[in-house]
């Protein structure tokens, strides 16, 4: 048999709201708005002998709720740390509140579906 890198995966969803103050006066997105979030966790590894995981998906569900509670339902500007809730921001946010859980983060996608848009961060 080959060896090879596992990847897994769990996703998540949040609502939020946010604005932008670096766009120009009178901008719509200068104005409070929500989105419908959809965010991906991707942990990288080989499978522990014991367990055959990467990591326990219920140690994962439990990091991710922590984040989720920080973020669903809340004005995404006034969230510690987070600066201009930009995807790519949102996703670095992300990455850093789960990397000190999980050696094995490989990267966080954040989407948002009805805009068509997305950012991967890939965990350095």
């Amino acid at each position: 048999m080959s060896s090879g890198r596992f990847h897994i995966v769990k996703e998540f969803g949040f609502e939020a709201a946010h604005s932008f103050g670096h766009k120009p006066a009178g901008h719509e997105n200068t104005r409070i708005h929500g989105h419908s979030f959809k965010v991906e966790v991707a942990l990288s590894g080989e499978p522990a002998p014991d367990t055959g995981c990467v990591v326990d998906f219920e140690l994962v569900s439990r990091a991710i709720d922590d984040v989720r509670a920080k973020l669903d339902h809340h004005f995404l500007n006034d969230v510690p740390g987070l600066g201009t809730p930009s995807l790519e921001n949102l996703a670095r946010w992300i990455a850093g509140e789960l990397g000190p859980r999980f050696r094995e983060l490989a990267s966080v996608t954040v989407r948002r579906p009805t805009l068509g848009e997305s950012c991967r961060y890939d965990v350095p």
